[in-house]
Order: structure tokens, then C-alpha cells, then sequence
């Protein structure tokens, strides 16, 4: 399989393989529909490091692999059943400076989705689209949605698409540094607040399409 990267209706096009470096295609004078082997992801015009795409084409002979939603692990062991804080997996339990509980779950979360994919023989760098189910914390009004985005550049979206090098993301309000999981994947993505999750205690839900690349 072959991915390709448009920034823009009418661009440069970028190939990249799954998990590879981008390279400069001929200018594109409209869209096309994807080639059967072929996902098109396109992207926001003029950014390298853009979030999510504006959204994915799939080629009719492209394997995917739909992951049921998929929330945190309860790793803190310490803190009550049912509880937010029993789905943290920092050492101890301990949210390190300015990580915010939904941040914390994110992490964990998009852990438990790398471990569904690669029981398929998939990674997160072949993540295609993704929907977000986001919980208010405990005494809010509102679901954290700037923790949950710095849980996905920690695992998504996380490379210049010119250079192809790794963007340095924050944790918290730590400086900037080397993200957990390095992947340049820039999935089409929907995130929404929801009243509640299936499991007391969560506040992330994480639900995926991933592409099989071609062997």
C-alpha cells in the first residue's frame, strides 16, 4: 500500500510508505480518487505539522482492520475501583506537573490501542481515521480536550512532514521534549463529549481504523 499525503485540494503531493519519509510528487491539478492499493490522506494547506486530516481515501482493494472502542487499563491499583484515578499508569499513581487527568487516561489509552493493533500485525503509523469519546473530569463542566490532544501528539501526528523529524510535544507543563511514540500517521479524527463512558472511572474512549499496508 501506498500513502499519500495532499496538503490542499490543489498541491504538492506528498508518497510516503507507511511509517516513511515524505518526498515531492508533480503538482496535482484535482482531486483524485485513490488507486485501488492507495490511501490519500489530505491535509490542512500550509503546515508541516498539521493535527488531523481534513480526511481519507481508500482504495477498494485496501485490508482494514476496525478496532472496538478501547479505553485505559486500570494500572493504579492503589486508587478505588471506579475512580478516574485508578486509570492512570504513571509510577505511583502520581500525574507528573501539569498533566491533567483526561491527559493521563489518554496516554494509557492509546497504549491499550497500540497493544490492540499490533495483535493484528498493525502499528499506530497505519491508523487511518479515528473517533474520540471524552467524559467530563470529576468537578468540571466540560471535557478536557487540550489534555486529551497533547495524550494524541504524544502518539500521533508527531512528525515534520517536510523534514521528516520527530516534533518535540509537551507532557503537562514540562518543556517540550521527544514524543513516546514517534509516527508521522495524520488520521482523520472526530472528538466528542459524552455524558458518560461504559466503564465507571473513564474518561477516554478511543475507537480506530487502521490500513493493512501491501505486502
Amino acid at each position: 500500500m501506498r500513502r499519500k499525503i495532499i496538503a490542499g485540494a490543489v498541491a504538492t503531493t506528498l508518497l510516503v510508505g507507511v511509517g516513511g519519509a515524505a518526498s515531492a510528487a508533480p503538482k496535482s491539478k484535482k482531486p483524485k480518487a485513490p488507486k485501488p492499493h492507495e490511501v490519500i490522506v489530505a491535509l490542512p494547506e500550509g503546515s508541516a505539522t498539521p493535527n488531523i486530516a481534513n480526511g481519507v481515501s481508500v482504495g477498494a482493494h485496501v485490508a482494514t482492520y476496525t478496532a472496538s472502542g478501547t479505553g485505559p487499563a486500570a494500572a493504579n491499583t492503589a486508587a478505588p475501583a471506579g475512580t478516574p484515578e485508578r486509570y492512570i499508569d504513571f509510577p505511583g499513581g502520581k500525574l507528573p506537573p501539569g498533566v491533567t487527568i483526561t491527559e493521563a487516561q489518554g496516554i494509557n489509552a492509546l497504549k491499550q490501542v497500540s497493544a490492540n493493533l499490533e495483535a493484528v500485525g498493525l502499528t499506530p503509523r497505519d491508523v487511518i481515521s479515528m473517533r474520540v469519546y471524552l467524559a467530563n473530569p470529576p468537578g468540571s463542566d466540560s471535557a478536557d480536550f487540550n489534555g486529551w490532544n497533547r495524550a494524541y501528539r504524544q502518539f500521533y501526528a508527531n512528525t515534520d512532514l517536510t523534514t521528516g523529524k520527530p516534533m518535540e510535544v509537551p507532557l503537562g507543563s514540562a518543556a517540550p521534549a521527544e514524543p513516546m511514540y514517534v509516527n508521522p500517521a495524520r488520521p482523520s479524527r472526530v472528538a466528542l463529549e459524552v455524558e458518560n463512558l461504559p466503564v465507571q472511572g473513564w474518561l477516554v474512549e478511543v475507537e480506530v481504523v487502521a490500513a493493512y499496508p501491501e505486502k
